[in-house]
């Protein structure tokens, strides 16, 4: 089993945790009270630095809740930490647009993290013709 070295920037703040066995993502907390106007993009700290192992890197998107409570959006989607942000400063943010005015309080579950191993080297090859069966380039409807 890994282990991850884990700095929390906040005294008293929830230390990381799997949720019930509900998930193998882990929830990530926003480290201070944050009022946005409609329109305003933040980066929201989320009061933690970790040193990830060489060779992983973590995947951080919004909770499923997120949008209906809070009415932020993720601006890069899925922010991808890799392991080079390892410095004792390198708290990790939740960059955010924010749709409605909103105040979303210390402690509040905003995201979510999963750590993965890096995808490996690949080789990209040159072809005219792919042999799979061809599904008209649209997902699994084809439509």
């Amino acid at each position: 089993m890994e282990q991850i070295k884990v700095k929390y920037f906040v005294e008293g703040m929830e230390e990381l945790c799997y949720v019930d066995g509900k998930s193998d993502w882990i929830d990530l907390r926003a480290a201070e009270e944050v009022t946005l106007k409609a329109g305003e993009f933040r980066l929201i700290p989320l009061g933690v630095a970790m040193e990830l192992p060489q060779g992983y890197e973590a995947h951080l998107v919004p909770r499923s809740s997120t949008f209906k409570n809070y009415g932020i959006l993720q601006t890069n989607s899925m922010g991808v930490i890799d392991c080079s942000y390892c410095g004792d400063n390198d708290m990790w943010r939740m960059p955010v647009y924010a749709t409605r005015d909103v105040t979303i309080e210390q402690g509040a579950r905003i995201c979510q993290f999963r750590i993965m191993a890096n995808q490996p080297q690949l080789h990209f090859v040159k072809v005219e013709r792919l042999e799979g069966a061809d599904r008209g380039g649209f997902g699994s409807t084809g439509k």
